[in-house]
């Protein structure tokens, strides 16, 4: 019998043309954000302690400013309402696996045909002083990188010898990811941690060229 595919698909700098934690951070550049954001890209600090880090530089007197900046901000790549259909159509299991943060990944996936349990981000508390992130999909037992939303205990939870798994992503959020995927979609910084680790993948701009991909794969 042949494995049911399963796309893991992430957010920022995927389904939207920008990275949101970088554009928020970089509009309301609080002091030492920067060198943080470095550090996170060069892998010297875990994602999550980075995005955490981020996050708490910001006051949550300002929520209403952030939230709408955030959303009104972010541009979806061309081609994603598509792919949704796709693999709706195709019998192809779609989910959302964003190191994105929920103010901003709920409200602009709303007009998407997504189930809101095949969505997975992180989630944020403004009760305090400033903007705490909190963790709900953190690294299960065979994770060590301290991800916070960690992309590959949700992988594992479609286990290869039912599951074709499918990545889409863009950045050293998705690294892990592309190596326990089966076929991988890459742009950006991807590209370049594939090609140093010698990972097969197919590059892409716009979900128009993964839906040729998946087409080109059999699946149609």
């Amino acid at each position: 019998m042949s494995r049911k595919r399963v796309i893991f698909c992430d957010f920022d700098g995927t389904i939207t043309v920008n990275d949101n934690i970088v554009a928020i951070m970089k509009h309301f550049q609080p002091p030492g954000v920067d060198e943080l954001i470095r550090q996170v890209i060069d892998k010297e600090i875990s994602i999550r302690d980075g995005v955490g880090r981020m996050f708490a530089l910001l006051p949550t007197s300002r929520r209403e400013e952030i939230v709408n900046y955030a959303i009104g901000n972010a541009k979806i790549r061309d081609g994603f309402r598509e792919l949704v259909e796709y693999c709706a159509r195709e019998n192809i299991e779609f989910l959302v696996t964003s190191g994105g943060i929920d103010f901003f990944v709920y409200p602009l996936l709303s007009g998407f045909a997504i189930p809101k349990d095949r969505i997975y981000c992180n989630a944020s508390d403004f009760s305090g002083s400033t903007i705490r992130i909190e963790w709900p999909h953190a690294c299960g037992p065979e994770c060590s990188n301290d991800c916070g939303m960690c992309k590959t205990t949700i992988m594992r939870r479609y286990p290869p010898s039912a599951y074709e798994r499918i990545l889409i992503g863009d950045s050293v959020t998705d690294f892990e990811g592309a190596k326990l995927a089966d076929v991988v979609f890459a742009r950006s910084h991807l590209v370049q941690l594939c090609e140093e680790l010698g990972l097969s993948y197919n590059r892409f701009e716009t979900f128009h060229d993964v839906i040729r991909g998946l087409a080109a794969a059999g699946v149609r």
